[in-house]
């Protein structure tokens, strides 16, 4: 583009402050830029933000100028606002920092010297103008402006000012940043100002004033700090997120700036969206050789905004009529639960099961306590039940996921790495996959592969919802709100039938317990579902589609546009259904007593029922849980057992009753080799046999020969 004419752009920049008004909602006008200009010269405001919405109803042209060389006009609206502040200051400011007594007492000096105020001894040393102002000046891009990928930021956007969203994987602590750098010589007294307009600089290697160079003395320049300028900055590095990285590459990251008022309390994890000056970074001494002709970019922040809040309302828009018809014409639960990968032939239960698991709970805090509503889901079974499946199409479908492996996991990338920051040299954090997925989903395949040093990095995370590291001398806690989505294979090859639940996937109690559900899916031959099976398969493989039936499946977009519209609902148990939830916890607890339980019933079970029915609740859009909501709830708890305890019948199944009496009784004759078969009765009754099956055990192995009774039958002895 042209070059345009400094001086007419700083008249039209003029003119927009001045005359620019807006009409609040009273109907009253205001001049929103004369209001800045005000509390700017007061010291009542530091970051003077110029919206380039308002610039556009005045002058296109310029915004687009502005929107291509942002650099150039930041300097020239600095001056703008630099020259009419005089004009906008009513009153003294009353709070001066100790730079301003610093400047004025060099000011006092000159005029004792009969200099005049601001011409030094050299006129290169006058005060430079970022030493004097106090006010920071900030574009804020147009509402119309569309983000750019960060992995399409190139050299074209740079001096250009863009906009990207992404996540931020690592942040530094707040620091000092040098603004302007002033020296003053050992052998003349002279001052030296350097302003700092990069993230390296090179200190002057003499002193340049008169008195120095005509005595040929070069002094040596010493630092002043209260005469230098700092202002507030802080790095960040942020990812993109998942749905923009294409097939067969690593997420690409850009680095970011934050320096004075656009800095802010930012975490690993959050997403948000940086509209900054894209500019290649510029290096000094031995790193501008290694550099070669390749330079690094960063991205200046002029503004930064966190997307937690506003992205969800931003999905949850209000639906459109022909959306409300669509989801109000059968039983929204089951045609949203069949709506989740369509592709995928069956497992109505378990679909459901993830759909509460988008939806999620409610949190609570009493008296500073939390209880977690997040939803946590095990999937465990034979190979080709389509686990994989289920997991990519939810890491697709939610708003904010994480997608990883077992084996390809490891501790810290699951939680965060401590890592050494290459500009200040200090340790620093950098989330991993949890820390990333903040409310969210975090989905890990093969979760049986983990090494177990890595998943005890998990257990605090499924229920305390947070992060605690401590290493490196930094000690401190990373949140981390997610539902965990795991699948697990067996550890040989297929659901041995002979062996428990614990030998199969090989995961520990305390882990499993932690998971509110836990489905076995098996691969059981069956003819006529393997034939239903195989022309699903066919017919999907033929047409890219899911077979014609008699409920069509929502669309993705509505799903998840509805399920955020969802999660601004808060449900609460009333409590004429507390002692319905009580009585059937009990129960629960009661069956667990009874039979061998494998799914570790506990006082977790009774939490996951809650949550599942607040999940229930918010899917109808109701502030009330009720009890159709409770007894689903059960229902999904109970079928997930259901599973499971096929896995524990056939593991019966290889060992007969006679088989587990013998047991006993060579386990009470111990090296005696003789027990009395009151005491046999007894035991195996305690076990839940009954006396007529202990006959016939004793009866079989004494015509075996592997014992004998005595005749009164009171007594029997091993062979």
């Amino acid at each position: 583009m042209a070059m345009r004419d400094y001086t007419a752009d700083k008249e039209s920049f003029k003119n927009f402050f001045v005359d620019f008004c807006q009409t609040d909602d009273e109907g009253k006008k205001y001049f929103k830029y004369a209001e800045q200009l005000t509390k700017v010269a007061h010291r009542e405001q530091i970051a003077f933000e110029v919206d380039l919405d308002d610039l556009h109803e005045m002058n296109e042209d310029l915004t687009e100028a502005v929107k291509q060389n942002t650099r150039r006009y930041t300097n020239m609206v600095s001056d703008v606002v630099y020259e009419m502040l005089p004009d906008y200051k009513f009153k003294e400011v009353v709070a001066k920092d100790s730079l301003d007594v610093y400047i004025e007492h060099r000011i006092m000096l000159e005029a004792r010297n009969h200099r005049i105020p601001g011409e030094m001894r050299d006129p290169r040393n006058r005060y430079p103008p970022e030493l004097i102002r106090r006010f920071e000046v900030y574009f804020k891009d147009l509402s119309t402006s569309k983000s750019v990928p960060i992995r399409e930021v190139k050299a074209e956007h740079i001096g250009k000012l863009v906009t990207v969203r992404g996540i931020v994987t690592r942040c530094t602590d707040v620091k000092p940043l040098l603004v302007v750098a002033t020296y003053s010589c050992s052998a003349c007294g002279a001052e030296t100002y350097q302003p700092v307009r990069a993230l390296q600089f090179t200190p002057p290697p003499a002193c340049t004033a008169d008195d120095c160079r005509l005595n040929k003395t070069a002094g040596q320049l010493h630092l002043q700090t209260r005469g230098s300028r700092f202002q507030k900055f802080q790095e960040l590095k942020i990812q993109e997120h998942s749905d923009q990285v294409p097939v067969g590459t690593s997420r690409a990251t850009c680095p970011c700036t934050a320096a004075g008022r656009r800095r802010g309390e930012r975490s690993p994890g959050d997403h948000v969206a940086i509209t900054g000056l894209f500019l290649p970074l510029h290096n000094v001494g031995f790193r501008q050789i290694m550099q070669g002709l390749l330079s690094d970019t960063y991205l200046e922040a002029h503004s930064v905004s966190c997307l937690n809040q506003s992205d969800e309302s931003e999905l949850a828009e209000a639906l459109t009529e022909e959306e409300l018809a669509e989801l109000a014409e059968e039983d929204l639960y089951s045609r949203m639960a069949r709506s989740l990968a369509p592709e995928i032939y069956g497992h109505e239960d378990v679909k459901k099961a993830l759909l509460l698991l988008l939806v999620g709970g409610v949190d609570k805090r009493p008296n500073g306590m939390k209880i977690r509503g997040n939803i946590n889901i095990c999937l465990m079974g034979d190979p080709g039940v389509a686990k994989s499946q289920l997991l990519n199409y939810i890491d697709r479908l939610a708003p904010r996921s994480q997608y990883t492996t077992g084996r390809g996991s490891s501790g810290v990338g699951l939680t965060a790495a401590v890592l050494k920051d290459p500009f200040t040299g200090e340790m620093m954090l950098e989330g991993g996959a949890l820390v990333l997925a903040d409310q969210g989903v975090c989905c890990i395949d093969e979760f049986d592969k983990m090494a177990e040093n890595d998943r005890t990095a998990i257990h605090e995370v499924m229920e305390q919802q947070t992060i605690s590291i401590a290493k490196a001398g930094i000690m401190t806690c990373l949140n981390a709100r997610v539902s965990i989505l795991a699948a697990a294979n067996p550890a040989y090859g297929r659901y041995n039938p002979k062996r428990t639940i614990e030998q199969n996937i090989q995961l520990p109690a305390a882990l499993l317990s932690r998971f509110d559900l836990l489905w076995l899916i098996q691969d059981k031959p069956n003819r006529e579902k393997d034939l239903e099976l195989a022309k699903h398969i066919a017919y999907v493989h033929q047409h890219s589609t899911q077979p014609p039936s008699s409920v069509r499946a929502l669309s993705m977009k509505l799903v998840r546009r509805y399920v955020a519209l969802t999660k601004r609902k808060e449900p609460a148990v009333p409590r004429a259904l507390a002692d319905y939830i009580v009585s059937s916890y009990v129960e629960l607890r009661r069956e667990a007593r009874n039979a061998r339980d494998v799914t570790f019933t506990s006082a977790r079970n009774l939490l996951a029922i809650l949550r599942l029915s607040t999940a229930l609740a918010r899917l109808r859009l109701s502030d009330v849980v009720e009890k159709e909501d409770v007894s689903e709830a059960i229902r999904l708890v109970e079928m997930s057992k259901q599973s499971l305890q096929h896995v524990e019948e056939n593991v019966q199944r290889g060992i007969t009753s006679t088989d587990r009496i013998f047991a006993i009784v060579r386990d009470l004759a111990g090296s005696n080799k003789t027990v009395k078969v009151a005491d046999v009765i007894e035991r195996c009754v305690d076990k839940g046999f009954k006396p007529d099956q202990v006959d016939a055990c004793i009866e079989e192995y004494e015509n075996l020969n592997v014992w004998q009774v005595n005749q009164v039958r009171t007594k029997i002895t091993f062979m």
